[in-house]
């Protein structure tokens, strides 16, 4: 192919196609011109690479090419431009569609974990699993308050954030399977059960409520939702109602996988206060407060923000643009 007759045989066209490409407004036939110039244009392109591989003149039009098709696709949204409407419409969406599940999650914690609680004290052979008498002591008079305050609050903060936040991610990622989140709420539960159980023991019962507070307010209702997001997920595969279990999956999944960034930032609030705050020397009631408004903070983002959100018909989803197709269609 002769590149030089094939450019100037079409570069009229060429031409025609960079000017309207650059131009901010259309009218009808303007449109349709454009469109059906990028269409010969992309033909002639791959024509010159063909034959020619590439040259200057096959990219100058690939240039202009690129520039019409973003004239009548768009281009794709600034990521940092939806920051503030995830936070301010998905995400508290998708929190406010947990919210029952949240609260039941809670309240069969809060029942295992009492049962255990009052096993372990009132039956000496389950303290006995637990350690020695001494170990039991020292636990309950030492190691459970010196815990707090052993490491540097930085250092501590990043730790007990970290191991947190992996297990929110971890309740949502495998809560498909309908076994983990169970799992995990029974371990759960079953820690927190023992070592109160072995603090009642020794009589410093107190102690316990009043380090947990400060921060385990916000980090187990953090938690909770992270196991309700996942039981949630399972769900939309056991009953997917209307949808099929394909689309159920797909939707759910991709509003409430959302969660893992909500519960990710209050976790993080959550250690902060563990760290920082639950060691100073401050009156409880102080350190208690902290905890609370931290907590009521997250509650109303998710059942006031959330319901907001929801009422205005928003799921958590992405929108239709960014979630592709929802079903393969012929023609």
């Amino acid at each position: 192919m002769d590149l030089d007759a094939y450019t100037k045989q079409h570069s009229s066209d060429w031409a025609e196609l960079d000017a309207l490409s650059k131009r901010r407004r259309f009218s009808g036939t303007e449109a349709d011109r454009l469109i059906e110039l990028y269409q010969s244009g992309a033909a002639q392109l791959s024509t010159i690479k063909s034959s020619a591989g590439s040259t200057a003149t096959g990219e100058r039009l690939s240039l202009s090419l690129s520039r019409a098709r973003l004239r009548f696709t768009g281009a794709g949204r600034n990521v940092a431009a939806q920051i503030p409407a995830f936070f301010a419409v998905q995400l508290p969406a998708a929190l406010y569609r947990v919210r029952w599940v949240t609260l039941a999650v809670a309240a069969v914690t809060i029942v295992v974990a009492t049962l255990f609680a009052v096993w372990a004290a009132s039956n000496p052979a389950v303290l006995a699993n637990f350690g020695s008498a001494e170990f039991r002591k020292q636990f309950a008079t030492r190691d459970f308050v010196d815990y707090y305050s052993d490491n540097p609050p930085s250092s501590f903060t990043g730790q007990v954030w970290t191991n947190n936040a992996f297990i929110a991610a971890q309740s949502i990622a495998f809560g498909i399977t309908g076994l983990y989140v169970p799992y995990l709420l029974l371990q759960n539960a079953q820690n927190v059960g023992l070592s109160a159980g072995v603090l009642t023991d020794e009589g410093r019962l107190k102690y316990f409520f009043l380090y947990i507070a400060p921060h385990g307010q916000l980090e187990l209702y953090s938690l909770f939702v992270a196991m309700a997001a996942g039981l949630m997920i399972f769900w939309a595969w056991i009953a997917p109602g209307a949808r099929t279990r394909g689309q159920a999956l797909a939707e759910d999944g991709r509003a409430l996988i959302s969660i893992a960034i909500g519960t990710l930032i209050s976790l993080l609030v959550s250690g902060v206060i563990e760290g920082f705050v639950t060691r100073q020397p401050w009156p409880w009631a102080v350190k208690i407060g902290i905890g609370t408004v931290a907590l009521a903070a997250f509650v109303v983002y998710q059942w006031v923000v959330g319901g907001r959100a929801h009422r205005a018909g928003q799921t958590g989803d992405l929108d239709e643009f960014e979630a592709g197709a929802r079903q393969l269609v012929s023609g």
